[in-house]
């Protein structure tokens, strides 16, 4: 109990926490196993030199879903927020060992919907693979979650997310309003088998791969939000 206390108290605080062994070994060689297997002529799968990826995660391999929520996830899950919030995005990346592949610092604004469609509040929209996004009121963002899977050690050297302590708590920001003599970036090392939990408005970032080694991450997305009538989730999946 007192460790989930801490890990709440680091969502809250900083906006994001670490917990490794949540899988063993053998499962994550399952997860990745059953992604090998996985039919990729869809346009939901990109593959180029600096990356693979899989979009729309868990529909796209839905014999993976058992596996990525084992009885740890789940009680990650409940003893953080509850049993009201349901999966509404994920995504599967592989960074290869010699990616040139980096993301600038930037806050997570929208949501994955079925349809675009005017809603107050609602807006602005973007297209991309038949996929539509829009970044939706605040407090939907500011309740949100998302979990990341690792698959490999990650550290600086391969692309470890670097964030900001506490910057979800500034709502929505400009990196170029910020005085970065003043804020704490921290480089997020998640062993292989853990997961890093993080809020949607945490200021994150990555690096280029230095060390040839990969590193695969299984991004995925929680809302407990209720969407207004005309229009829905896009990957709204129960656990």
């Amino acid at each position: 109990m007192h460790q989930t206390t801490n890990h709440s108290e680091n969502i809250t605080t900083n906006g994001f926490t670490i917990l490794n062994d949540i899988y063993t070994t053998n499962e994550i060689d399952a997860i990745i196993a059953t992604i090998n297997k996985a039919d990729q002529s869809n346009p939901t799968f990109r593959k180029t030199d600096d990356l693979f990826a899989i979009r729309q995660f868990l529909k796209e391999v839905p014999e993976v879903k058992k596996l990525i929520f084992n009885d740890k996830l789940k009680s990650v899950i409940r003893n953080l927020f509850g049993d009201q919030y349901f999966v509404v995005k994920s995504i599967y990346f592989d960074k290869p060992e010699k990616s040139n592949w980096f993301v600038a610092w930037h806050q997570d604004l929208t949501i994955s919907v079925d349809k675009k469609i005017e809603l107050p509040g609602y807006g602005p929209w973007t297209v991309k693979l038949n996929q539509f996004a829009v970044q939706p009121p605040i407090e939907i963002l500011q309740d949100n979650f998302t979990i990341r899977i690792h698959f490999d050690d990650t550290n600086a050297d391969n692309g470890a997310l670097k964030v900001i302590s506490g910057s979800h708590l500034k709502n929505i920001c400009r990196t170029d309003s910020l005085d970065w003599k003043k804020e704490t970036e921290t480089t997020c090392k998640v062993n292989a088998c853990g997961v890093m939990v993080m809020r949607p408005l945490l200021l994150h970032a990555s690096n280029r791969t230095t060390s040839n080694k990969k590193r695969r991450v299984v991004h995925i997305e929680f809302s407990r939000a209720k969407l207004p009538l005309e229009t829905g989730w896009a990957e709204k999946e129960i656990y």
